[in-house]
């Protein structure tokens, strides 16, 4: 008899839809204001029983990571879709925006990710390095064109955005920052671009 290990079994169809279902909900929810919504009306909302949440979520804590999770994954996921779609300086442009995107959606969780059990710590250093390897892809990729300088820091581009949101944090924050966005592509190309 040998010791293989089955490959893990894929979630059903109609398990994978509850999952994404329970996290839009949550995240409305979160972003609403509705920090300390109960879970029993997360689940009631997203149309399934208190125990399919719980098989997905086996606490309030991982239900919130899981939200915040998705955000960043969406950010990560982006970087070769918009390589494949748009000139370097285009992909980068357009990455910043939705980083700006990410930025708003982590100040509405904010409240609900600060009430984490074992705190944000893991979690944040875990977002800082996928930020880290998206902007680092595509500003390697961006100087390889010609486009932009290579003496720019991809980080510095992040702080710049995330320093606008904390400064103006009131409402058309956003707005701002994705102006932010194109004078600092402007900024940061060569002189022959």
């Amino acid at each position: 008899m040998t010791d293989e290990k089955k490959p893990p079994r894929r979630p059903r169809s109609d398990g994978q839809r509850n999952r994404e279902n329970l996290l839009t909900v949550a995240k409305t929810a979160f972003t609403a204001g509705e920090v300390d919504i109960a879970l029993d009306e997360i689940a009631r909302r997203a149309g399934v029983g208190i125990g399919t949440l719980y098989r997905h979520f086996p606490n309030r804590d991982a239900l919130i990571e899981a939200v915040y999770r998705i955000e960043l994954d969406r950010l990560a996921e982006a970087v070769p879709t918009l390589a494949a779609q748009h000139p370097p300086v285009e992909a980068l442009r357009a990455w910043m925006r939705l980083f700006v995107d990410y930025i708003a959606a982590k100040q509405m969780i904010a409240p609900a990710l600060n009430g984490l059990v074992g705190g944000t710590s893991a979690l944040y250093a875990h977002s800082s390095t996928v930020l880290q390897n998206a902007i680092d892809q595509l500003m390697t990729t961006a100087v390889a064109s010609g486009d932009m300088r290579n003496d720019v820091e991809p980080i510095d581009l992040l702080r710049a955005l995330a320093g606008v949101s904390n400064y103006s944090a009131g409402p058309g924050w956003e707005n701002s920052a994705k102006r932010l966005v194109d004078i600092l592509i402007a900024g940061s190309r060569t002189s022959a671009s």
